[in-house]
């Protein structure tokens, strides 16, 4: 293996990605990037506003950002940046490209786990996603994927984060996340 190293939680929207990867990375024993699409958004770096008005057809450039998003994760990591990812894998598709392009890597794949009635309510307090997206996520996201580690994103963050620490520095062989034979 090659690179930095990978963690990459995925969950729903709501379900405390963001909060435990800050977590994480306040407790990692080494330096990792949090990455995620909220902080691209949040940061400026989408022209969001101007999708949002309508200036630009955001179905028209979603497959290049998320092209070039996933592509610049490989960049990080093959430049020796340990990883905290935090990404929904929305398409089917997504699975082997991610895996073929995460394979030269130490890579550690979480489920980010959280009850529907919970990811509603973080949803409508947050007020900044469509009404709706979580419980889609919820009801379509984990199928079919294989992870290396399950943690409940309502429990205790500490324990949780401790949880994540002790099962990725702990862990035997390469990650569930290539267990289709993509490694």
């Amino acid at each position: 293996m090659s690179g930095g190293k990978i963690i990459f939680l995925h969950g729903a929207s709501s379900s405390g990605k963001s909060h435990l990867a800050t977590a994480l990375q306040d407790q990692l024993p080494e330096p990792f990037w949090h990455i995620s699409i909220d902080k691209l958004r949040d940061h400026g770096v989408l022209p969001t506003a101007r999708f949002t008005n309508g200036d630009f057809d955001w179905r028209a450039h979603r497959d290049a950002f998320f092209e070039g998003y996933h592509q610049s994760l490989v960049a990080y990591a093959r430049a020796g940046n340990n990883l905290i990812i935090e990404h929904i894998i929305e398409k089917p598709a997504w699975r082997p490209e991610l895996a073929q392009l995460f394979a030269p890597f130490d890579f550690f794949f979480v489920k980010v786990d959280c009850p529907l009635d919970v990811l509603i309510a973080r949803e409508k307090a947050r007020g900044d996603r469509p009404a709706g997206s979580a419980e889609q996520d919820f009801r379509a996201l984990h199928h079919g994927l294989v992870y290396d580690l399950d943690v409940d994103g309502t429990a205790d963050t500490g324990t949780t984060v401790a949880t994540i620490m002790d099962a990725w520095q702990n862990r035997t062989g390469q990650s569930r996340f290539f267990a289709n034979g993509t490694r």
